[in-house]
């Protein structure tokens, strides 16, 4: 199943009506009406008005909420409003509350407070989903199901522990299988009974925190146990939806790059992916569209919805810039550019109270449709319908991909040595934005998926290689294609386990490399890279070459001239190694040089701040996304002949085109 479909973007967002009269509600609907809104997300935490006690449920206010969205042409986007318990629920079965990393129950409170292993949650929240779906299976203003919200979180109960046990026995098999796996021979921690395995805690096999385990095995293994125990939850809604409504599309959604959750794991049972993005404040513009990628590949490259997004300022943080003019809309197109066929915000009106009342809103506390928030966001309004359902189903032509690996990410940065200092997101991040920057359209896949299309494969801090992913990297590169991996890849099997092998283990014979030892040192230490006009910190692999040729050299210590980038010719196609955290100009020297080799860098690679995508539509009309994130106007000349969908305004190849500080074009190229 795929998105709704929709006769434009829908645009809109999260409402919640309930929490004001309903002489409120007229003039959110004008206001919604001046703005181009026709989609609402509601019921998002409706749980303790719609079952206010165990045996009663009261509708009353969501059928005038839903009936009322109908009579106005809207849309909406319907929760199951299980997110957050209501207190009688939380007092009547204690062990729906989830027990911390410190071992210690909680009692009621704020939201994402249930135990996934509860039976006394998964069956209140399946009844409520059941009675939803049979109420408004049939109702004309429902587009899609929206179960639960943001699911993310961790608990250690009782319950807990037994699942993750069973869990391990599905895994595992037996447990001389599963002590292999942990390596649990070290520290005397071999197990004879699966009662005697703990959850990884601050009490059990953890200190400093989350992060520092003695037991890389069985840590990597209750991360999976989460992100599987958290899914049998939306699974389980999901079942009880479809026995009412076995159309309507369902989704919940995503947090981008979320450490917790393994999202890979959760895209087959989505019927669409979407997500909710707040990028942090000082990120990059390709932070925020590295995410949007990720979830264009959790469905093989499908549409997908941007759930949310602050229309001026978010209120969670310790401090909240405000979005500057033109902002809103740049983030916006740049999500639609990726592949959003949705562009959705947090939250429609401000709430009164509690910790979201100073969270940016469309609509402000005092109602006003003058504010340069609305002026803004029904500008917006007005371009999605004047471009209609151009956009909508198109797919991004890309032929380099990206590996991200949930679990290269947690094995890496639960590992004791050779440095906690380097991080999963911000060496992926280098490359992409490398590629990015230089034009490339790129799908981040993960390890499982077809990588025939693609003539570049970047699979940086690849740090656990699972299955058959080396051959089909091989394959890549034998085939003509090139495939760059970098320091601290092809470490550990599926189970964190050292290859018994030359590392980069079995990455090993496409990249021509061997390595003995490796230096890291504090970020202050920086290594220089001359070749590169380059430097390189934390880490520090010293490559003996075994068929590669150096790129790139050390340029002190006593690895000084031993290679810091090598290639390898491994069939048609070439294997790159980067064996240190080169600066960001190092690594976009040695991205445009692989680019380069396919033809992948674009027209436009030279002009700082202006990011390109590409979508084409299922009748091979191919869109250019120009994005133009720097404070001044980018003065480009048109590479072909195309017309912007956004103006009207026809240019031919060589004519001058400029894009406004923050502007976008969208070109529909001849």
């Amino acid at each position: 199943m795929t998105p709704p479909r929709t006769p434009r973007i829908p645009y809109g967002g999260d409402y919640n009506p309930e929490q004001w009269p309903e002489p409120v509600w007229d003039e959110d609907h004008r206001l919604f009406t001046q703005a181009g809104i026709d989609t609402l997300t509601v019921g998002v935490f409706s749980w303790s008005l719609t079952q206010p006690a165990p045996d009663t449920y009261d509708f009353s206010v969501l059928d005038r909420i839903l009936d009322r969205a109908a009579a106005e042409g809207r849309q909406v986007c319907l929760a199951t409003g299980t997110a957050a318990l209501p207190p009688w629920l939380a007092k009547r079965h204690p062990d729906v509350n989830r027990t911390d990393f410190e071992g210690r129950r909680h009692r009621y409170g704020q939201r994402h407070n249930f135990c996934p292993s509860s039976p006394a949650y998964r069956s209140h929240a399946t009844a409520m989903a059941a009675r939803l779906a049979e109420r408004y299976a049939e109702h004309r203003a429902l587009l899609a199901w929206h179960i639960n919200n943001e699911y993310g979180g961790v608990c250690y109960c009782d319950l807990c522990a037994d699942a993750f046990r069973e869990w391990l026995r599905d895994r595992h098999g037996t447990l001389d299988a599963l002590n292999d796996a942990w390596w649990s021979t070290f520290w005397s921690h071999r197990y004879t009974d699966w009662d005697e395995i703990e959850p990884p805690n601050a009490l059990t096999e953890h200190w400093r925190g989350p992060d520092h385990t003695a037991f890389q095995g069985i840590t990597l293994d209750y991360f999976r146990f989460t992100t599987d125990a958290l899914l049998g939850c939306f699974l389980a809604e999901k079942e009880v939806i479809r026995a009412h409504d076995p159309d309507t599309p369902v989704t919940t959604n995503f947090m981008g790059m979320f450490h917790p959750l393994d999202y890979h794991r959760w895209a087959p049972h989505l019927d669409f992916a979407s997500w909710d993005s707040y990028p942090p404040l000082d990120a990059p513009p390709t932070w925020p569209a590295l995410a949007h990628d990720l979830m264009r590949g959790l469905k093989d490259g499908a549409p997908f919805w941007l759930m949310e997004q602050t229309p001026s300022t978010t209120a969670c943080r310790d401090v909240n810039p405000l979005r500057r003019p033109g902002e809103l809309r740049l983030a916006t197109f740049q999500a639609i550019a990726h592949g959003a066929d949705a562009a959705l915000y947090f939250q429609m009106r401000a709430a009164r109270g509690a910790c979201e009342k100073y969270h940016g809103a469309v609509i402000g506390h005092a109602g006003r449709d003058d504010t340069r928030v609305f002026r803004e966001v029904a500008d917006i309004g007005r371009e999605l319908t004047l471009l209609g359902d151009t956009t909508l189903g198109a797919r991004t032509p890309a032929r380099t991909a990206l590996l991200f690996d949930w679990d290269s990410w947690w094995a890496l940065e639960i590992s004791d040595g050779p440095s906690r200092l380097v991080r999963y997101q911000d060496t992926v991040h280098a490359y992409y934005r490398a590629a990015r920057e230089a034009g490339a359209d790129i799908d981040v896949v993960p390890q499982t998926a077809d990588l025939t299309p693609y003539d570049v494969v970047l699979a940086p801090a690849l740090h656990m290689v699972k299955g058959d992913l080396a051959e089909r990297l091989e394959a890549v590169a034998a085939g003509g294609g090139s495939v760059l991996t970098t320091f601290l890849s092809g470490r550990v099997d599926a189970h964190d386990r050292a290859f018994l092998t030359d590392i980069p283990g079995p990455l090993a014979p496409l990249m021509g490399v061997r390595v003995d030892e490796w230096d890291a040192r504090p970020p202050e230490f920086v290594q220089p890279v001359p070749e590169l006009s380059a430097q390189a910190r934390l880490v520090f692999e010293i490559v003996l070459p075994q068929g590669a040729e150096p790129v790139a050299t050390y340029g002190a210590d006593f690895y000084a001239g031993t290679p810091a980038v090598t290639r390898n010719r491994f069939g048609a196609g070439e294997g790159w190694y980067v064996a240190t955290a080169l600066d960001q100009p190092g690594v976009d020297q040695v991205v445009r040089r692989v680019l380069a080799r396919h033809g992948l860098t674009g027209p436009y690679a030279e002009h700082t701040g202006l990011e390109t995508a590409t979508r084409v539509t299922a009748d091979g009309t191919r869109l250019l996304f120009l994005l133009n994130h720097a404070a001044e106007p980018a003065r480009l000349t048109a590479h072909a002949p195309a017309t912007d969908l956004l103006t009207g305004k026809r240019v031919e190849e060589g004519e001058p085109l400029t894009l406004d500080p923050l502007g976008t074009a969208i070109l529909r190229i001849q």
